[in-house]
């Protein structure tokens, strides 16, 4: 459901999610099979899709696209790679100070392979449950286990992912505010020479 046009929403309606509402409104939903609404992100297999071609498949809002994707190692697409860029953030519930999930950033990169791609100013953010949530989110809160179906796998397997050009100009701004942690890995030109603790 790429088109959002389709969507019988409010007028005036904009999807600008915390990172908190995407994990547990919209991923843990997706993951434990429970419907929501509105069922607006679209499912979508990332690779082979360049960023550039996302818009018309993945949910828009402003300069901005959402959707669903499997997890995968292979971040490959017909025109280069999505290359990891600095460490995990940890997504931490507002009313209960537990961690509900993690945010892992990409940087794509135009080219074939590691050591002769160009760096892009387009930006991934993957959402995820992290290994210890998607296995402890498989039992009830009455400690009994869930049914076996599909619980674990849909746990460890879909992401949702934010994708955006980033651009240094305030001009662009769409009036959407960054975390502390986006405006600092934003800021930083090169996470090669950084060395983060384990």
């Amino acid at each position: 459901m790429g088109d959002n046009n389709n969507v019988n929403l409010p007028p005036g309606f904009r999807f600008c999610p915390t990172d908190e509402e995407l994990v547990v409104h919209f991923l843990q939903r997706k993951a434990s099979l429970l419907p929501y609404h509105p069922d607006i992100i679209p499912d979508l297999d990332l690779y082979p899709y360049d960023p550039w071609d996302l818009d018309g498949k993945a949910l828009v809002e402003g300069k901005k696209w959402y959707y669903y994707s499997r997890r995968t190692q292979n971040r490959i697409t017909t025109n280069g790679y999505w290359k990891s860029w600095g460490c995990d953030e940890q997504i931490i519930s507002s009313r209960s100070s537990k961690r509900v999930g993690v945010k892992k950033y990409y940087v794509f990169h135009i080219g074939d392979s590691p050591d002769e791609g160009v760096k892009t100013n387009w930006i991934m953010q993957e959402y995820r449950f992290s290994d210890h949530d998607a296995s402890s989110s498989s039992s009830t809160s009455s400690g009994r286990p869930k049914r076996r179906s599909h619980s674990k796998l849909d746990f460890s397997k879909w992401v949702i992912c934010r994708v955006f050009e980033h651009c240094d100009s305030e001009d662009d701004d769409d009036g959407t505010e960054l975390s502390c942690l986006d405006e600092v890995f934003l800021s930083l030109d090169d996470f090669d020479d950084i060395s983060f603790p384990n």
